[in-house]
């Protein structure tokens, strides 16, 4: 799992139909010290996330594909938690 930063969403009017009704984040991921590195990620939320807000995310597509239920589903990444705090 990875933390990342969301840095906004992502509309798009021509997609795969399995992805309607999903929302798309852009997501900054962030190195050891909470600083944004500039590898951007796009996302599939499951969680609510929004703008600003720092994220648990998994970049693995087997098991973002686990998360959503569907094995066919085209997703590499999906945002599964929200950060309270990191201590």
């Amino acid at each position: 799992m990875i933390l990342a930063r969301v840095c906004g969403s992502l509309v798009s009017t021509i997609h795969h139909d399995s992805m309607n009704g999903r929302k798309l984040l852009v997501l900054d991921k962030l190195d050891q010290d909470g600083e944004p590195t500039g590898g951007y990620v796009i996302a599939v939320d499951t969680v609510g996330a929004g703008a600003g807000e720092t994220v648990i995310m998994l970049d693995e597509g087997n098991g973002a594909r686990q998360i959503l239920g569907e094995a066919d589903l085209p997703v590499r990444s999906v945002v599964v938690g929200i950060v309270d705090e990191v201590g």
